[in-house]
């Protein structure tokens, strides 16, 4: 079969694949050897799944991924979420809409020790859903405030979407989790800006002050012990991998010790939720695993059929500037949100735009924290909308219909974001090149 016939019919195959409800990871894996096996015969196509399936297996880079994803379950089953969320409340509960700012912060400080945009969204949603319900929030701002909060968790470090990337790419994993502190900021900021300007919109959206003298919450002064364990945690990942004490690997061991020992410590922690971390890690690190080998035998599918030197013509062929090359890009990015998981977007686009993207002489780095930002978008855009669903589930008496309403202007702040990550990309190069 022709190449110029057979990538068409392989990535056919794999959509219908995902339509018709197949795993990512062995439907990547079953196009893959398939289109191989017509470019190199299927004994080849075998040897080489055999061969990548055995690296990956053993490879040491790829253990960081389990032991952060430990480190988040430990953080999670601990309660650090509601410390969070207790904590900011205390201290944004004299603003309008202060419940929605503190669940937008609170959302930033987990992903600090989570790297999951789902997890910190489900996490975060069970906390404050029923808090801004309980105080006469409108539908539309809770849910959006909080599906939208947890797109941060991917991108304050560490955030396992960075890992896949940087495996993929084998760009510096240390290098793309202290990229994504600036931007991770200044999103956060932009999403309250965003609550303050939908409150200004829509004054009956939120009441005007929380109570300051709820007595669940606790005073402005004790509130600073909520968050240690979340600061301590951060420091301990991100300080020991910069200070050069720690490996990114090293430091994912020493964060999910750190994160059980305090769990123990708080008295938030047994044997039996010990045992279900333990469980819910494997199940989670199984799944990223037999992604990143169908994306290892895609990208090799991939390279052996040219396409990513094909789009690389294509783009050239255009005769773009750089800048609008990016757009482009991001264009794509957007049209694939809206129809493929995350995880499939990631692992289908990136081997062929990072080829592009170093051509044009762009940082690694940068582009990494960009396709987080378009991950991020499409995790709050219909149609597919991820966190929007985990969020539906967790407010069943409020329409899809609403809580997609309700989402649109943080999708309006993300699109700003991503904007000025490519016209300023200082922001994210910053600390990288400080640290290096």
């Amino acid at each position: 079969m022709a190449i110029e016939l057979l990538v068409p019919v392989v990535f056919v195959s794999l959509f219908a694949l995902l339509i018709l409800g197949a795993h990512l990871g062995l439907a990547m894996s079953a196009v893959a050897i398939f289109g191989t096996s017509m470019i190199i015969g299927l004994d080849g196509a075998l040897s080489l799944a055999g061969l990548s399936v055995y690296e990956s297996a053993q490879s040491f880079d790829l253990s960081v991924i389990p032991l952060f994803v430990l480190m988040g379950t430990f953080a999670s089953k601990s309660g650090i979420s509601a410390d969070l969320f207790s904590a900011f409340n205390t201290w944004l509960r004299h603003r309008k809409a202060g419940l929605a700012h503190a669940s937008i912060a609170a959302c930033a400080a987990f992903g600090a020790v989570c790297g999951s945009s789902l997890a910190t969204a489900a996490t975060m949603g069970q906390v404050a859903l029923p808090e801004m319900k309980r105080f006469g929030y409108s539908g539309k701002l809770a849910t959006g405030s909080i599906a939208a909060g947890g797109t941060i968790g991917i991108l304050i470090p560490p955030s396992v979407i960075m890992l896949i990337y940087g495996i993929l790419t084998e760009t510096s994993i240390g290098d793309l989790f202290l990229a994504g502190i600036i931007p991770g900021i200044l999103l956060t900021l932009f999403f309250m800006i965003t609550v303050i300007i939908f409150t200004r919109l829509d004054p009956t959206a939120a009441p005007s002050i929380t109570q300051r003298s709820d007595p669940q919450l606790p005073s402005e002064k004790s509130a600073l012990t909520k968050v240690w364990p979340t600061l301590l945690l951060f420091l301990l990942v991100i300080g020991g991998i910069y200070s050069g004490v720690f490996t990114p690997t090293e430091a994912a061991g020493f964060g999910a010790v750190g994160a059980l020992v305090i769990g123990l410590l708080m008295k938030r922690l047994n044997w039996q939720t010990v045992a279900q971390s333990l469980t819910d890690t494997v199940q989670t690190t199984s799944m990223i695993f037999l992604i990143l080998i169908g994306a290892i035998l895609f990208s090799a599918f991939l390279s052996l059929s040219g396409t990513p030197a094909l789009m690389g013509s294509w783009v050239v062929g255009l005769d773009l500037t750089p800048l609008l090359t990016i757009a482009l890009i991001v264009v794509i990015y957007i049209l694939l949100g809206a129809f493929l998981d995350t995880m499939a977007m990631i692992i289908l686009s990136v081997p062929i735009f990072f080829p592009i993207v170093m051509d044009l002489g762009f940082d690694p780095v940068w582009f990494g924290v960009l396709v987080v930002l378009m991950v991020e978008l499409a995790l709050i855009t219909p149609p597919m909308g991820i966190n929007v669903f985990v969020i539906k589930g967790l407010s069943k008496e409020v329409p899809l219909s609403q809580v997609f309403i309700g989402v649109l202007p943080f999708c309006m702040a993300l699109l700003l974001m991503i904007m000025l990550v490519i016209s300023v990309p200082e922001l994210v190069t910053f600390l990288p090149n400080l640290a290096n």
